[in-house]
């Protein structure tokens, strides 16, 4: 009796424990922190565990385990099982961390120690340098709670005394090279403490070559250039094709690269990842609208699969199919948090893979938020993890937004913390597209009958700067008679239905809306706003003219007598969506939609069609024609 009546106290004490605040101090920062990134980097309670000083539960229960099952070293990519044991009171609150250091070293970060002293956060690493990649709740298996798994620890006669509750979690792992640990902590996100840890573990190969994606170099479609990640930091090559091959260049960027401030960015400081090396080579000799073959690797690093891949359309032919959107980013494949998540992301790359799958793809248009990593540079390696499916087999070409590019003083247009430091670097790096230098995101190329000129609203585009003097010599030189389609695509919008002052700059109006209307540009795509918004033919705020109904009853915009631009937010890729207060009505805007989707087009010499499908039933919502028959 006298074991039992001890087994409560200590269930009493360690209850009274977990529930109080003594697991941590905040740190001085903690509050000017989540000031300053509100609204920007979507602040949560998990996003703010680096500002705990973390410390080992007082009291703990001697019998708790944590272990990965099965398994001793980590695939490519690999979905694991995370057993946890000997838990004497389940707790709503009780979560697992995983946990990938900087460096590979898992024991200890003294650089990192020493960055964070000057922070005046003294509190125990290597946890504070080991930020979570992502964390679950216990409870997330449904008997933890009610002890449905339950193991006898101790017996007093036939009585059992101490009794043990257990759970499993999954965690989906993509090979991010450095070593993984599962932390099993109490008191949730806003009081944790630790109650044990399992051992690290390793990827089979860190150095595998990985996460390949293509894009196009120029407008001639006879070269396309695939990136990779691996840790190898020694050149690989791409083999494709009847025996060609190419030696990748290699690339990489450190903490040093990135931005920070007087609060230390996430890129500077905590959520730093060590991104392993960039590989980079460039297909020659290709032809147009063909499909090849290749992998890459090397038989020290490794080698990656045999992708099939389709080369787009020359620039000046005759038809092109391709897939637009902005604002996707990425969502766990299991039930963790992260510090950001895009709900729509899955949907929307599962629909866009069937769709070049089946063949109709010939390129796709990533027009701003890439990743939303926004600091926390593991998350890019679960970013090309997800978009590898699409972006592996098709030209991938994107555009630069707000949360690649913006940090305060550090020379972009809007003085927001949006990309949590990393300054466009880790864009760049993982994205080289033909601009004519670094930090200046801005290109046009040619696929088909159309002529895309890509911008960076996230840099000067006032008038007499260098991207406005680049813009307005692009959009004049384009040969009409070569590609008859001229298409704008920029991150931030000129025109939305969404109630937020901050959506539109009238100052990017005024000084680029002109060059659209003087160079007959057909089509402008926008992200930033989270949904789909489509106009009129529209200028200043006005409907120039409105569309006709064609045979089929779909809204037709002559363009053969030109009038103005048609603008449409293609940005509900992934991002939370944002809703369409009925409050609001705009003369020029004819279709709204909140949901997740992205742009499906097919140009022709004569005929520019649009069509927006909704990511979940794969089906159009909005669709449109541009037609110009003097082509």
């Amino acid at each position: 009796m006298e074991k039992l009546n001890a087994c409560l106290c200590f269930t009493i004490v360690l209850l009274s424990l977990l529930s109080s605040s003594n697991c941590l101090r905040p740190h001085p920062y903690a509050g000017m922190y989540k000031m300053e990134n509100y609204n920007h980097t979507m602040i949560s309670e998990y996003r703010l565990i680096n500002r705990k000083s973390l410390f080992t539960c007082p009291i703990e229960s001697r019998y708790i385990q944590i272990s990965a099952e099965n398994i001793t070293e980590i695939a490519n990519e690999q979905f694991i099982t995370v057993n946890i044991s000997g838990v004497i009171v389940p707790a709503e609150d009780d979560w697992v961390a995983m946990i990938s250091p900087s460096t590979s070293n898992i024991g200890d970060c003294p650089l990192d120690e020493l960055m964070y002293a000057q922070t005046g956060d003294l509190s125990s690493l290597p946890l504070i340098c080991h930020y979570p990649v992502k964390a679950q709740y216990v409870k997330n298996d449904p008997g933890y709670l009610s002890c449905q798994n339950s193991e006898c620890q101790e017996y007093l006669g036939d009585v059992c005394i101490v009794k043990t509750c257990a759970a499993s979690l999954t965690f989906h792992v993509v090979n991010i090279r450095t070593d993984i640990e599962f932390v099993f902590f109490a008191g949730g996100f806003i009081t944790p403490c630790i109650l044990k840890r399992s051992t690290p573990l390793k990827f089979a190969n860190p150095n595998m070559p990985s996460f390949g994606h293509l894009s196009s170099i120029d407008s001639t479609a006879t070269s396309m250039r695939l990136t990779w990640v691996s840790g190898d930091q020694n050149p690989q090559q791409i083999q494709y094709g009847n025996g060609q091959s190419q030696t990748s260049e290699v690339t990489t960027f450190t903490q040093d690269d990135m931005c920070t401030s007087v609060i230390p960015s996430p890129a500077k400081d905590f959520g730093w990842h060590d991104p392993g090396y960039i590989h980079t080579a460039v297909m020659t000799g290709l032809e147009p609208s063909s499909t090849y073959s290749y992998k890459y690797g090397s038989d020290l690093a490794g080698w990656s699969d045999q992708i099939q891949f389709h080369t787009p359309p020359t620039g000046g032919s005759n038809e092109l199919k391709f897939i637009a959107y902005g604002d996707m980013g990425k969502a766990p494949l299991d039930e963790s948090v992260e510090h950001y998540i895009q709900p729509g992301s899955i949907s929307v790359v599962e629909a866009m893979t069937a769709e070049v799958t089946s063949g109709n793809v010939d390129s796709i248009f990533h027009i701003g938020d890439i990743s939303y990593a926004t600091g926390f540079l593991a998350e890019w390696d679960f970013f090309l993890s997800l978009i590898e499916p699409v972006a592996s087999r098709v030209s991938y070409m994107s555009g630069i937004g707000n949360h690649e590019r913006d940090y305060i003083g550090s020379g972009s247009v809007y003085i927001t913390p949006d990309s949590g430091g990393e300054c466009g670097v880790a864009y760049e790096t993982y994205f080289p597209l033909p601009t004519s230098a670094k930090d200046k995101p801005w290109y046009s190329i040619e696929q088909g009958p159309v002529h895309f000129t890509v911008v960076s609203t996230e840099h000067d585009w006032s008038p007499n700067s260098e991207q406005y003097k680049w813009i307005a010599s692009d959009l004049a030189s384009v040969n009409r008679t070569r590609t008859p389609w001229l298409i704008f695509a920029g991150h931030r919008p000129m025109y939305t239905s969404v109630l937020d002052i901050l959506s539109v700059d009238p100052r990017f109006v005024s000084s680029i809306e002109p060059l659209l209307m003087t160079n007959k540009v057909d089509l402008a795509m926008f992200g930033h706003v989270h949904n789909y918004e489509r106009t009129c033919a529209v200028y200043d705020k006005k409907c120039v003219a409105l569309p006709s109904k064609d045979a089929n009853g779909t809204d037709t915009y002559d363009n053969t007598n030109y009038t103005a631009p048609v603008q449409v937010i293609i940005g509900a890729a992934g991002f939370k969506l944002d809703s369409f207060s009925s409050l609001i009505k705009n003369s020029w805007s004819l279709s709204r939609i909140s949901e997740f989707g992205y742009a499906r087009m097919h140009a022709t010499t004569n005929e520019l069609k649009f069509e927006f499908v909704n990511a979940n039933t794969r089906e159009a919502e909005d669709t449109f024609n541009i037609i110009n028959n003097q082509s």
